[in-house]
């Protein structure tokens, strides 16, 4: 019989029967950086019993400003290998899938066969993240999106809304520019900040995958975000 007594305090908010429509579902993360993590970290407590957490990624020193994983002692480890192990110290009774793979487009399809209830998309290059956007939302599965979390500073900004309704926010921008020729222009759940970017903090990336640029970060913004999407998901699996 599973141990729930970890649980106590979310059963008290929110009531047995929700609780175990938790313990019932599937989340899929996808990107396990200063977003995905802290997002995968805090779905795992709220109780989700499945979860699915995709990263290719490994740690660099320069993550350990913001990224859950990220410590002086785990540079060059998998992202993705390391969450799931702390997962699994979290609730060693959580179905987890662990993949160790970067998204690429000829692979989407298949990382969403599992139908999970939930997907958040913590991916921060561009051409990744339109696909797997696009492919979720042809399957109709429900999604929240997390959109620039650099180069702001203020966390009391972060907002929910539907993708179409996202402003000052030029990652965003681009999303919606380049899903609107496939039709998908509402229906999207996105977290993002209007706060004005410090253009500033802006540099240019070599060599990184789909990636020619990123902006500064402050270590508590990529993990409001994260707790933002987080929370979307909660709220619609127990329906509150």
């Amino acid at each position: 019989m599973n141990d729930t007594a970890w649980l106590g305090r979310t059963e008290l908010l929110v009531g047995r029967t929700r609780l175990e429509k938790l313990m019932n579902a599937h989340v899929l993360i996808v990107g396990m950086g200063g977003v995905g993590s802290f997002a995968a970290e805090f779905v795992c407590r709220a109780g989700v019993g499945r979860m699915t957490i995709i990263d290719g990624d490994v740690v660099d020193p320069t993550n350990r400003n913001r990224q859950l994983p990220a410590l002086a002692t785990t540079h060059g480890q998998s992202k993705a290998a390391l969450m799931g192990e702390r997962l699994l110290q979290i609730n060693p009774e959580l179905n987890l899938t662990v993949l160790r793979e970067f998204v690429m487009p000829d692979r989407v399809n298949s990382l969403l066969d599992g139908e999970p209830d939930y997907v958040i998309d913590a991916i921060d290059s561009l051409t990744p993240k339109i696909t797997f956007i696009r492919a979720a939302a042809e399957r109709g599965l429900k999604i929240v999106s997390s959109m620039g979390a650099g180069a702001r500073l203020d966390p009391t900004q972060v907002t929910i809304a539907d993708l179409a309704k996202t402003y000052n926010c030029p990652f965003a921008q681009q999303v919606r520019k380049q899903l609107k020729p496939y039709g998908i222009r509402t229906g999207i759940k996105a977290v993002f900040s209007p706060e004005p970017i410090i253009k500033e903090s802006l540099m240019m990336v070599e060599g990184a995958m789909f990636k020619r640029s990123a902006y500064g970060t402050i270590s508590y913004l990529p993990a409001t975000f994260g707790a933002a999407a987080a929370s979307v998901v909660v709220r619609e699996i127990v329906e509150l």
